[in-house]
Order: structure tokens, then sequence, then C-alpha cells
């Protein structure tokens, strides 16, 4: 079992899912139950997915929650790129602060997996 709140790829996600719930609130009223509903879902799948794949005893067990976690880092950048485009005067917040910390989740996430696939691979040999 592993420590979740140790893992950086954790603290991060758990940053982006801070900063997806500060923009969401400027988002107009009437996507509540649209894209802010969306998003905020999705930022709070990742960190989530992340802890929960943490707490099992096997790699391929933890991979298969990081798979889930980054399938929702993804959902979330297409959120953010509908949003970005609908909507100008979040642009600056969504390109220069949300989607380059969301980007680096991804690619620690894809390093994780990557790894735990190694191994998994090795322990199967």
């Amino acid at each position: 079992m592993r420590n979740f709140r140790t893992m950086i790829v954790w603290q991060k996600s758990f940053d982006l899912c801070t900063k997806i719930y500060d923009l969401t609130k400027s988002f107009p009223s009437e996507e509540k139950f649209g894209l802010v509903s969306q998003l905020r879902r999705a930022a709070v799948s990742i960190p989530s997915n992340i802890a929960e794949g943490a707490a099992k005893f096997t790699d391929a067990h933890f991979k298969k929650f990081l798979e889930v976690a980054i399938g929702s880092s993804f959902e979330m950048e297409t959120q953010l790129l509908i949003s970005h485009q609908i909507y100008p005067p979040l642009q600056k917040s969504i390109s220069e602060i949300i989607l380059p910390l969301l980007i680096e989740v991804q690619k620690m996430l894809n390093s994780m997996i990557s790894k735990l696939t190694t191994a998994v691979s090795s322990a199967k040999d």
C-alpha cells in the first residue's frame, strides 16, 4: 500500500482540482449543470483515483486506477478546450494556469503507467 499524499502527482492533481473549482465559479450560471458539473467531476476523479489505486496491493490494480485518472484528465482537457473556445473571458486562466498544470499531471500519470506496465510485464515473466 502506498501513501498517496506523498505522491507529487496526487498533490498536483489535488491542486488542479481546487483550481478547477475556482475557475468554474466564473462560469455563467446556465453552465451549472453543464460544463461546471462535468469539469468538477473530472477534476475530483483524478486525485480520487490516484488515492484509491494507491490503496491497492498490486501494481496491476494500481495501474488500472491510474488509467482511469488519466482518462478523466483527457476528458477534462476536452471540456477546458470547449470552455476556452466559447467563453473568451476565461481564456487566459485556462491557457496560462489550468492547461499547463493539467498537461504536467498527464505526463506524470503517463510515466507512472508506463513504469507499472513494465513492472507488471516483468512480474509475469
